[in-house]
């Protein structure tokens, strides 16, 4: 019985770890069961016993990969400290390395244009990106003066590291291709919530 078992759980890592590559190159909508199954060199049947449809194997890829994503951010988190810029520096570099080395997961997460399959993530995007606006918010909180900063900049942040994985996803770049820039662009971002230095004028 645990031979079975372990068997039927390996059986349903393939099928998600290969239905997610083909999601992510072929659409959603041009996919069926049978067409996953072929690809994959199994009976339709197979899946079946896992999935009873392909919005279900598409809702579990989503729920597996920002489980993912959530866990190794949060585990980035134990090791510094709420508040520090630093601690935000990481955050976006772990989002930026996470993305580009799983870029078909990405893919399926933030990349998907179609409306009817966005609310698969809307849960899991919401945690995501509540979870980052907590981290930015606690920087702010540390500045006198920047409250109105409180809601916009964590989304402006956001959209500037999807911008940066998209773009190199687009153009098959790997994180290890792009780790210096990546570096700079996280610390030119960060830059923008740091409180501009005091000028002083000399006396004579």
């Amino acid at each position: 019985m645990a031979r079975k078992a372990v068997a039927q759980e390996l059986s349903r890592e393939r099928i998600l770890e290969e239905a997610r590559q083909l999601f992510a190159e072929h659409g959603y909508h041009a996919l069926t069961m049978r067409s996953i199954a072929k690809a994959m060199g199994y009976s339709h049947g197979a899946l079946y016993y896992h999935f009873k449809e392909k919005a279900e194997l598409f809702y579990a890829l989503v729920n597996q990969d920002f489980h993912m994503l959530l866990q190794r951010q949060k585990e980035m988190l134990t090791r510094t400290r709420m508040g520090d810029i630093g601690q935000l520096e990481k955050l976006m570099l772990e989002f930026i390395r996470f993305g580009l080395e799983n870029p078909y997961h990405y893919e399926i997460m933030f990349m998907i244009n179609d409306s009817d399959l966005q609310i698969y993530a809307r849960t899991e995007q919401a945690q995501c990106l509540e979870l980052f606006a907590t981290v930015v918010r606690a920087v702010i909180a540390r500045q006198p003066g920047n409250e109105h900063k409180m809601y916009s900049i964590p989304w402006s942040l956001f959209m500037s590291m999807h911008g940066f994985i998209s773009y190199n996803i687009r153009y098959r770049q790997s994180y290890e291709d792009v780790k210096k820039l990546a570096d700079q662009h996280v610390k030119y971002l960060c830059q923008a919530l740091q409180p501009a230095p005091q000028l002083t004028h000399a006396t004579v």
